[in-house]
């Protein structure tokens, strides 16, 4: 049965207080004005006194508006039918669409059960070979993508949707620019992969609560695809966005802040989120990227430091390039040994190599004699960026091996390298002096 409540204690901003008795954390209501009706979801309890943050703000509410509580958390319908379909963060949809009232499933539950888990163990192929040749994508990974405003990282996590190879993708967008919404939009739709793919999409002049129910209702969908038996890729961004909204919704609270003004569980709420990425014995998978913009580049952020002590490793995005050294990707040893044998031996020296263009990088900008050697790395540093780096690049992992071989043999020779004397003799290419 409903609980029916008439009389609204308080209303401070988009935050209503009502006295109400067995009412449960994250469960709906309605909100009753002349108005209109507008949903709402319990966010505090104390004693009797419970929460709600009403989803269209508070503008209209008299303390007389009529509260319904439904007796359920917000749901998000699930089938078929919701691919190749855009909704708001109420579930509502924002294409134009018909509403999905049928096959209701709760959002927000708790993660898989470890029993039902498998180790990762299958690469997903992006064809960018920043990602696949040195830091490798997982089945069942989860990565954030730490950049800063204005870096390139919703192309880059469109790129990777468009190319990876995932039987759904699901994109939940916080507080974006509504041209970001657009650009997203209309690239799966040029790309081919609109038909299957589900975007759950909150703006900047939307709701804040809306902005909280995104993660939730991305993930939940998600799950129930792979127990279908598919593999799904969720993009995520950005959580900072979604870090802030708890930050103001708790601060309408007047809860104690904690670190630089976020709420002290801010660890666990993004836990939860991050922890929902899985790979099923006996189904498929949900493998998650979320973007974590930085404030000021500033790493030591409350959300990018929480989210690093949760998370599998983190893409870094600078200067339009996925960084080779702030980068890391803590389960490609998984898989790189199942790839191709020259994978980790190659990758390694790239790597070593670029660091040494680097410090010579350094030594030149401060005016020391290049040796032969220095030169040697300044040609190799200045090849690896244009041909690896590039975002826009997009090959198999197998092109892109036999691409980092030639990078070497243009710089330098065989044994310069210090890669093994087997691997020297099967992929050093045959017209380079070995």
């Amino acid at each position: 049965m409903k609980k029916v409540y008439c009389k609204i204690e308080s209303i401070v901003g988009n935050v209503i207080t009502v006295r109400a008795e067995g009412v449960r954390y994250g469960e709906l209501a309605k909100v009753e004005t002349r108005f209109g009706t507008s949903l709402a979801e319990v966010i505090g309890l104390s004693g009797d006194l419970v929460s709600l943050q009403v989803f269209a703000g508070g503008r209209g509410i008299s303390t007389k508006a009529t509260v319904i509580f439904l007796g359920h958390p917000m749901e998000i319908s699930f089938s078929e039918n919701i691919l190749g379909r855009v909704f708001d963060g109420s579930g509502s949809p924002r294409d134009n669409g018909p509403s999905l009232a049928e096959d209701l499933i709760p959002i927000g539950g708790p993660s898989v059960n470890p029993s039902h888990r498998i180790i990762p163990r299958e690469m997903i192929r992006t064809g960018i070979p920043m990602i696949d040749l040195f830091n490798t994508l997982v089945v069942s990974q989860k990565l954030p993508i730490f950049s800063i405003s204005g870096e390139p990282y919703n192309q880059l996590l469109a790129r990777i949707a468009m190319q990876a190879n995932a039987d759904v993708i699901i994109l939940g967008g916080m507080g974006l620019k509504f041209d970001d919404y657009l650009f997203f939009k209309e690239t799966f739709e040029r790309g081919g992969s609109f038909s299957k793919t589900v975007m759950f999409i909150h703006t900047a002049a939307d709701p804040t609560v809306e902005c909280l129910m995104i993660p939730d209702m991305s993930l939940a969908v998600a799950e129930q695809f792979a127990l279908q038996d598919k593999d799904v890729l969720v993009l995520l961004t950005d959580m900072t966005s979604f870090a802030d909204a708890m930050k103001e919704i708790a601060i309408s609270q007047d809860q104690v802040p904690s670190n630089r003004g976020y709420p002290g569980d801010l660890y666990s709420q993004l836990a939860s989120r991050y922890e929902k990425a899985v790979d099923f014995d006996t189904a498929g998978s949900i493998t998650i990227l979320g973007v974590t913009t930085m404030p000021g580049d500033d790493i030591t952020h409350p959300v990018p430091d929480n989210t690093g002590y949760i998370t599998e490793g983190q893409y870094y995005l600078r200067g339009g390039h996925i960084e080779p050294f702030g980068s890391l990707s803590r389960l490609k040893q998984q898989v790189n040994a199942k790839t191709r044998k020259d994978h980790r031996a190659l990758m390694d020296c790239m790597i070593k190599l670029y660091a040494a263009y680097k410090d010579t990088l350094e030594k030149k900008s401060m005016g020391f004699n290049m040796s032969a050697w220095d030169n040697k790395l300044l040609s190799y540093g200045e090849c690896f960026e244009q041909e690896m780096m590039d975002l826009s690049r997009n090959i198999p992992l197998e092109k892109a091996l036999d691409l980092g071989w030639e990078i070497l043999a243009n710089s330098f020779t065989s044994d310069e390298t210090g890669l093994r004397s087997e691997l020297i003799n099967e992929f050093w290419p045959q017209n380079k002096d070995s």
